[in-house]
């Protein structure tokens, strides 16, 4: 038999165009797949960098994101952070702010109603002086201390202008023998009360500039001196003794830890020492005032009275206090009861322990102030710490040894406590300018 061959089928050139494109389509698929996986087990590692990489950066955009967004239009943030000794020394404060609200609404209530028939009106005051008060701390917090050194000098001779008008008849006010206070407009505020900050002010700015060094008395003891002096002697034309050694303590004190010689210093002090003496020899009130201090019982319804009166608020109070609003002494047995003698008044409502929580309260605001100027970031700052805390220290420590007759009553307030617009607003603006200084400590 004749063998017969097999043959395959002839493909149109149609087909045979569409077999080879899909050869062709899937030798390109296979190498695409084959090149993807080589790319990807090189790229994984990238890709771990890269997150590594951009995390901080998206944490750090999520940060300013949110600070920008609970930032206030219009507001400037404070200089620095909320740092231990800042919030010390603003809850003290505080607290001791408060403490002055709740016992001012008891002392004020029946001077009140002697003089405006009634017992609001006082208290009323107090508090616009509280959130007058709390507005200057606020602004003072937010303002870099630095800032203030390039008004330093004029605002002292706004002040020293000031004072020299306070002493004219014309436009001082005449308060129980005293011409302390200032009338613009609506307000009334007790000069000295300002000196005291533009002082702490000039004299940190003089002793902390660049190339005046501290044993150059021309370049800074004797202007410091002469502007003290300049102060003083127009605080005592008021006259005003107790704002006079308040000046002299807080120059002293800023003096010595700028690093004044102890020589100069006890010169100083002796001359000081010597006017005040002076000035209570020959003047006859001021002497009728120490003889009460050291013999009470002498003259117990004359010149020993309000020494007597402040001790029996005392004795009263106990360990516990006779109760808030219950106070006897406020009804005009006590001179002042809602001023210079507040602490009296807090004795014998809240007792002894009241004024020792008081006590403490001060104690930390002086602990905590001198911890500052310790840490401050530049002698500026530790200057500034130092005057202002020795002013409300000392201020605070002359008060109550007067009302517990332990020093002899020289018309210093009680800070952050005693009724009064002009101390309460200018101690409140001390303390948010020292605040702004722990805000930047170390």
């Amino acid at each position: 038999m004749r063998a017969t061959s097999r043959r395959s089928p002839r493909l149109s050139s149609k087909n045979r165009h569409a077999t080879t494109h899909a050869k062709t389509k899937t030798v390109k698929t296979r190498n695409l797949r084959s090149v993807r996986r080589h790319n990807a087990r090189g790229t994984k590692a990238h890709r771990k960098e890269r997150k590594r990489v951009a995390k901080p950066k998206e944490q750090n955009s999520k940060k300013e994101h949110s600070l920008k967004r609970t930032r206030h239009p219009g507001t400037r943030h404070p200089v620095g952070r909320r740092t231990g000794l800042f919030l010390l020394i603003f809850l003290s404060v505080t607290i001791l702010v408060m403490i002055g609200v709740i016992m001012g609404l008891s002392a004020t209530a029946a001077p009140s109603l002697a003089d405006t028939n009634s017992a609001w009106t006082f208290f009323k005051r107090h508090m616009i002086g509280v959130c007058a008060g709390f507005l200057a701390l606020t602004i003072m917090i937010r303002i870099d201390y630095h800032l203030w050194r390039d008004i330093a000098s004029a605002g002292l001779l706004i002040v020293i202008g000031l004072l020299a008008a306070t002493v004219i008849p014309t436009f001082g006010i005449m308060v129980n023998g005293a011409q302390r206070w200032l009338k613009v407009g609506p307000l009334t505020f007790q000069t000295s009360e300002l000196a005291k900050l533009a002082l702490v002010l000039f004299v940190a700015d003089l002793l902390a500039r660049e190339g005046r060094s501290i044993e150059n008395n021309r370049a800074t003891l004797r202007p410091v001196m002469a502007v003290t002096v300049t102060l003083m002697g127009l605080i005592m034309l008021q006259p005003h003794l107790g704002g006079s050694v308040m000046i002299a303590i807080i120059v002293i004190t800023i003096l010595w830890f700028a690093g004044t010689r102890i020589r100069s210093l006890v010169s100083i002090g002796m001359l000081g020492a010597g006017a005040v003496l002076m000035m209570i020899v020959f003047s006859p009130w001021r002497r009728e005032r120490i003889l009460g201090f050291l013999n009470p019982w002498d003259d117990p319804l004359g010149r020993g009275y309000q020494p007597l009166q402040s001790l029996q608020a005392l004795a009263s109070g106990g360990l516990y206090g006779v109760g808030l609003g219950e106070s006897r002494a406020k009804w005009g047995f006590l001179p002042y009861a809602h001023t210079d003698f507040i602490f009296a008044i807090i004795g014998e409502e809240l007792g002894l322990f009241g004024t020792l929580f008081v006590i403490l309260l001060f104690g930390v605001i002086g602990v905590a102030g001198f911890c500052v100027a310790m840490r401050s970031p530049d002698r500026l700052g530790m200057l500034l710490a130092v005057g202002l805390t020795t002013w409300i220290l000392m201020q605070a420590a002359i008060n109550i040894g007067a009302v517990s007759a332990l020093f002899p009553v020289v018309g210093l307030t009680l800070p952050f406590l005693s009724y009064g617009g002009s101390s309460l607003v200018v101690s409140m603006t001390a303390i948010g300018l020292l605040l702004n200084v722990a805000r930047q400590t170390k």
